[in-house]
């Protein structure tokens, strides 16, 4: 098959997921996923297919992404390439999927249990629209050539160890930061507040942490984010809130707190649901330091207008180009290697 085709299917699918037509389809596919797992409220779902459509499966986007790479219409050697995908936010593990697939190799899927039901609908989509994808779906990874693996720094360890003899790509935790300079407008602080609260924070791509100036005063911040605090009407996430909220109360630790969403100074990186962590800088340099120190666990920055050195503007962290790697590993790279 060449490559081409195999970009052409893609496209399709992008075609089908935001043709009106489908609407009631993939409305039936929210709901389902949503019935899975808690977390994958409709909106949320429909949200990320929406993403996936528009930032992957367009044939611009493709062709402009595949052109950066000599990928033949077939390998001289095709790899079955195993991929252990996550299951933190809707559809997480398809830009993985994709890549092996358009590379020319074999994409052989371990599904998670929180995303199986909407990654198996998507490459039953995919297969309906091109049935000579080489796309399976399996319970084990035994006879796989290469592997790619998205979990948590436990799991990696585990991946790792198991997988040693083989190639392989294997991402540990990795959270996102926001940059504050004292600069920002409404809409900034509303587009930050989107990149922190979609997906209820459980992307490697939600900010869980802010850097901002020192005595900085939070007031605007949470007065233009106040239109987000329907998320505290998730059960799961108001459970969270409360959870947390009383741990703060009763320690007697410091915390800024607007009724969805607690701010608290921190040196971590990694905050709870409904918590965003703060720190203080004194200068650009005392900033880039501590962005430097932490760099191997950051996936991606947002800052106004992308003014701080390779960062995204507010609002734009979920929604990352196609060649915008997991871990800043290029895994097209890494298949046309094998």
């Amino acid at each position: 098959m060449t490559l081409q085709a195999r970009i052409n299917a893609f496209t399709d699918l992008g075609l089908f997921i935001n043709d009106p037509k489908n609407f009631t389809e993939i409305e039936l596919w929210a709901d389902k996923a949503s019935h899975q797992n808690n977390w994958f409220t409709i909106e949320n779902t429909k949200m990320s297919l929406k993403s996936i459509a528009n930032f992957y499966l367009n044939e611009d986007l493709l062709k402009e992404w595949t052109e950066l790479y000599e990928i033949s219409d077939k390998p001289k050697e095709i790899k079955s390439i195993g991929v252990i995908m996550a299951g933190n936010i809707p559809a997480v593990g398809f830009h993985d999927m994709m890549t092996i697939v358009l590379s020319g190799h074999v994409c052989v899927a371990k599904l998670s249990s929180q995303d199986s039901y909407l990654m198996t609908t998507l490459i039953e989509k995919l297969l309906e629209i091109n049935p000579n994808l080489e796309i399976r779906i399996a319970d084990k990874l035994n006879e796989v050539d290469a592997l790619i693996a998205t979990g948590s720094d436990n799991s990696a360890r585990y991946f790792e160890y198991y997988f040693k003899s083989k190639p392989h790509i294997i991402r540990k935790n990795r959270t996102s930061v926001g940059i504050l300079s004292g600069n920002e407008t409404e809409e900034d602080f509303f587009n930050l507040g989107k990149d922190i609260t979609d997906y209820f924070g459980l992307g490697c791509r939600n900010i869980s942490k802010l850097y901002v100036p020192e005595n900085y005063n939070f007031t605007r911040f949470y007065d233009s984010i106040e239109n987000l605090g329907d998320i505290f009407y998730h059960n799961k996430y108001k459970n969270n809130y409360d959870y947390n909220k009383s741990i703060y109360l009763v320690n007697m630790m410091p915390h800024f707190d607007n009724g969805f969403m607690i701010l608290a100074p921190s040196e971590n990186l990694v905050s709870p649901i409904s918590v965003i962590f703060y720190e203080e800088y004194n200068s650009e340099k005392d900033l880039k330091h501590k962005i430097e120190v932490n760099k191997h666990k950051i996936q991606c920055i947002v800052s106004n207008q992308a003014w701080f050195e390779k960062s995204l503007s507010f609002g734009e962290a979920q929604n990352p180009k196609l060649w915008d790697y997991a871990d800043g590993v290029d895994t097209m790279a890494f298949l046309l290697s094998l």
